[in-house]
């Protein structure tokens, strides 16, 4: 795997993972009353986490885009 996410690419997808992550347990919203919400926004927090501690995004390779500077 060849890094193909930059730095704020990576910081903005922590942080969306991490919100999304905790939104169902922090935020009180009845759109997370859903399990079926639940899920997929937990899903695609641990998504948005591991592509930023990766450093690798497969849809990027797929798309043929690169935000780092190489």
């Amino acid at each position: 795997m060849t890094t193909n996410l930059g730095s704020f690419d990576r910081v903005f997808r922590l942080i969306l993972g991490v919100v999304l992550l905790g939104a169902p347990f922090f935020s009180g919203l009845a759109f997370y009353e859903s399990s079926t919400a639940t899920i997929i926004s937990v899903v695609a927090g641990l998504i948005m986490v591991a592509t930023s501690a990766m450093k690798f995004c497969p849809l990027y390779r797929i798309f043929g885009i690169k935000t780092c500077r190489m």
